[in-house]
């Protein structure tokens, strides 16, 4: 087989560094040649729009897949997303265009649940504070809440939100819930405690969000709501910045009305300006929560699974595609010959 006959796959994930080279050795044992982001960041609309021409699918990360976007590639087949958040890609679009959208369902949300709790220990127990007052020659102590037997609030009871509830278990929190499609069976086998989401605020120490970024969600956590929510609670975001107005939030913690937060997403990334990066009593992580090596390896494999598995004709499953209505007017894709 030529170059010339090989399908071209999109690398467009530009964080993994050298670490990428197993996932492209892996395409290229598949029969694919792979096309490298090499700006070293997100790639821009214009970028995507000037590289994708003659490529049938992408690793894709959080850059932009728009209309303009999939009118421009023409020969895409399948957008196979790093992760699960897919507020980035237009999927009416896509279905448009006859582009399959391909998630990594069930391999990451162990990592971004223990990434939770980490957020959640290391802001009420006031570790950053503590670290910096030894650093600097200080001593002392102060009292702080615990997290054993507190309330908890998750709001969103997905696949994160589950494995963040059974780690809360461990620490006999009472644990709340909210979900506008809540597992009631699961919710009753763990002592969760479905509520509406104003009753959770009013009632939770501490409240992490879980919830997907949709129009219907930006903003969840607005100035209303934040003050709702008890005075002296903490708020974790693992999700998405969009879910939470991060001025209002300003505000709550400046005041100190809520002790603190936690966040690992932001509105805008990285969130260079913003006035919560001023907080002594907010902990930040760059958008990482997902990532740690076992998470890592399973969400880049299943992405190459699923671009294998549309380039052959035969998925992938409807569990993982969020418009599996592209196989009943399939369009076309590259014969199994050629992979």
């Amino acid at each position: 087989m030529n170059s010339q006959s090989r399908p071209k796959v999109l690398m467009a994930l530009y964080q993994l560094g050298e670490r990428v080279n197993p996932y492209i050795a892996r395409l290229e044992r598949e029969g694919f040649e792979v096309v490298r982001n090499l700006v070293g960041r997100c790639l821009t609309e214009d970028e995507l729009v000037g590289i994708l021409p003659g490529v049938f699918a992408t690793v894709a990360g959080i850059e932009p897949y728009t209309e303009r976007v999939f009118q421009a590639g023409r020969e895409l087949r399948i957008v196979a997303r790093y992760g699960v958040g897919y507020d980035k890609v237009d999927v009416a679009a896509a279905t448009r265009h006859g582009v399959a959208v391909a998630m990594a369902f069930g391999t990451n949300h162990e990592a971004v649940a223990d990434s939770t709790l980490t957020l959640m220990a290391a802001v009420v127990g006031n570790v950053v504070r503590h670290h910096l007052l030894v650093s600097r020659g200080g001593w002392g102590m102060d009292l702080r809440p615990g997290l054993w037997r507190a309330t908890v609030g998750i709001v969103g009871l997905g696949r994160i939100g589950k494995a963040v509830a059974r780690r809360c278990r461990g620490f006999e929190m009472r644990i709340l819930a909210y979900d506008v499609v809540p597992d009631v069976a699961f919710a009753q086998e763990n002592g969760i405690h479905l509520v509406p989401l104003d009753a959770l605020l009013r009632e939770a120490d501490i409240v992490t969000l879980h919830a997907p970024h949709t129009p219907e969600t930006e903003n969840l956590i607005n100035r209303d709501r934040l003050a709702l929510m008890k005075p002296g609670a903490y708020l974790v975001n693992t999700a998405r910045g969009g879910l939470v107005d991060e001025g209002a939030l300003y505000e709550a913690l400046a005041s100190g009305r809520l002790a603190g937060a936690g966040l690992d997403v932001f509105k805008s990334e990285p969130p260079a300006g913003s006035p919560l990066l001023g907080l002594d009593n907010v902990v930040l992580s760059p958008h990482c929560a997902g990532s740690n090596k076992t998470s890592e390896a399973a969400v880049v494999n299943r992405c190459i699974d699923s671009i294998v598995e549309r380039a052959r004709g035969v998925g992938p499953g409807p569990e993982y595609l969020l418009n599996p209505e592209v196989f009943r007017s399939e369009r076309g894709g590259v014969p199994p010959s050629k992979v």
